[in-house]
């Protein structure tokens, strides 16, 4: 069905391979990731190396199962969208380059996509397929004021915590960075922080758990400062001055005490070192 709108696009930046068929940006047909998470989990961080050989791996099943669920061919497509960045080298070398083999075989157009830009519009078509499924998508209006006014969009993901605002323009999007962390992002720091707790990977889902159960007066942080200099001190320095063999009741004060750090940080526009700069994204 040519001139559908059929797009599939391919995502091979870090950790997961992923591919998805999405119809004219407004609807998702199909969507098929393979996580990489018992492969890295006894490293406590993705590996580079390791990243690439999965997406090997992983890429042409992961491609096939997304054309099968949404029951079509790649005759079928329009174009093919991939990341091209940032993201690590090796692993973004092996979507791209399955993703032009595609398309130079099948004579489809090949999209550029940058990743943390696709994380904006992720929101956006989440937010229209929602609005359809409800019902309450009347004549498409708030659809249309989410594509025409300025947004401002805070991506957070493993490797990125960066505040854009994002203002459409002439049919296509510009970007203005407003704040980024200056040090780890903040899922990078959650698993650096488990890591040296000993708990599991990803960081985040342990510390989230055990926090819950912490003393909130105990362990306190001290809070970075835009103009100091940026290192996660505080969260690498309090488990060293531990015993070698921490208490669970010390572990789960720490998360808790470190989360709740991280949450007033991001609160007051400090967190982890957040500095405000401007550009192009």
């Amino acid at each position: 069905m040519p001139g559908s709108g059929l797009i599939l696009g391919i995502e091979s930046s870090c950790d997961e391979t992923a591919a998805a068929i999405v119809e004219r940006g407004a609807r998702t047909v199909s969507s098929v990731v393979a996580s990489q998470i018992a492969t890295h989990a006894r490293y406590g961080g993705v590996v580079p190396e390791l990243a690439s050989r999965e997406h090997l791996r992983a890429i042409v099943p992961v491609v096939r199962a997304a054309l099968a669920e949404a029951h079509l061919t790649l005759a079928d497509l329009d174009a093919i969208a991939v990341t091209s960045g940032p993201g690590l080298a090796g692993a973004l070398l092996v979507g791209i380059t399955y993703a032009k083999a595609l398309a130079f075989a099948n004579h489809l157009p090949l999209i550029a996509v940058n990743h943390l830009e696709g994380h904006i519009h992720a929101v956006l078509l989440n937010e229209r397929e929602t609005e359809v499924a409800s019902g309450t998508d009347v004549a498409g209006e708030k659809s249309v004021t989410l594509r025409n006014d300025a947004a401002l969009a805070l991506v957070v993901s493993g490797g990125h915590t960066h505040l854009y605002l994002a203002r459409p323009a002439q049919g296509t999007w510009n970007y203005t960075l407003v704040g980024r962390t200056v040090d780890d992002a903040a899922g990078e720091a959650f698993d650096k922080v488990a890591k040296l707790l000993g708990l599991g990977y990803p960081g985040g889902p342990w510390i989230d758990a055990l926090a819950k159960f912490g003393n909130p007066s105990a362990v306190p942080f001290s809070f970075a400062q835009i103009k100091t200099k940026a290192h996660p001190a505080a969260s690498l320095r309090a488990p060293r001055r531990r015993k070698p063999r921490p208490s669970r009741a010390s572990i789960r004060t720490f998360c808790f005490r470190f989360q709740e750090s991280r949450r007033l940080c991001c609160a007051t526009w400090s967190c982890m070192g957040c500095a405000p700069r401007q550009g192009r994204g």
